[in-house]
């Protein structure tokens, strides 16, 4: 099968050293974000220094060093999907030689009444997208290594959260309604497109992963709901979890 040619004997082709060079390490944390209202907020309202930047012909992606709490932390946006995210995070561990990264981001809930009002810390993340199958040999799901983490603190800041595993899936409009609810018996709260992938390269090159999302829709039983959060609610509320995103990078320091 395709998904079972997991290659680790050989080495890969290209890596992004070939590209940036080798890189001295500027910081040990850096928080991804998917939100450009994110970017806007931060680069408006924090002391930001851009120590490098991510290439692509679409546009680079500059990577920003800031003092939180009085705690360096670097932090820049994602390609949204795991094959974008994944490149992104190769990239940014070449350029800033940070070991330890947090993800935050919007995710659509497979149970409101689970999810309503909490953040979510997935503990293991289904693997219906292809970026993990280069990374590690195929499984349904793969460990969320930093999830105790990321639940103590949200426990010692107490902030509402919950448990649970996420669907990671790549295929926006093909998220079917029987899939949804199998994956719901199976215990997953929420889907989103890029955890399992990050999860994988992060594994391949002994990097830490911590990572928390909230839900901005629903897919229900019967129906896609899309009214949990509103643009001006949501926007506010990828500002906080950044803002928690950083805070957390800080406990990490």
């Amino acid at each position: 099968m395709i998904h079972e040619t997991f290659d680790n004997k050989t080495e890969p082709l290209i890596r992004p050293e070939l590209f940036y060079g080798v890189h001295d390490k500027i910081c040990d944390v850096c928080v991804i974000t998917f939100s450009c209202k994110v970017m806007e907020w931060a680069l408006s309202h924090l002391n930001c220094e851009k120590v490098s930047e991510i290439g692509s012909c679409n546009g680079n992606r500059p990577i920003y060093l800031t003092e939180w709490k009085g705690k360096k932390i670097a932090f820049y946006m994602s390609l949204v999907s795991a094959p974008g995210a994944a490149v992104c995070l190769e990239e940014a561990r070449c350029l800033t030689g940070c070991e330890r990264y947090i993800l935050f981001g919007s995710s659509g809930s497979l149970n409101q009444q689970l999810t309503d009002g909490k953040l979510i810390v997935p503990k293991e993340a289904y693997r219906d997208e292809g970026l993990s199958y280069h990374y590690a040999p195929a499984s349904d799901y793969i460990e969320i290594t930093g999830w105790k983490r990321s639940a103590s603190f949200m426990e010692k800041n107490q902030v509402p959260y919950v448990t649970g595993r996420i669907w990671s899936m790549d295929a926006l409009y093909r998220e079917t309604s029987g899939k949804a609810e199998r994956l719901r018996q199976e215990g997953c709260v929420a889907v989103e497109m890029e955890l399992a992938g990050l999860q994988a390269v992060c594994d391949y090159h002994n990097l830490e992963l911590t990572a928390f999302f909230f839900a901005s829709d629903c897919l229900g039983e019967d129906e896609w709901h899309n009214q949990l959060l509103g643009n001006e609610q949501e926007w506010d509320t990828q500002i906080r979890c950044f803002a928690l995103a950083m805070d957390m990078a800080g406990d990490f320091v």
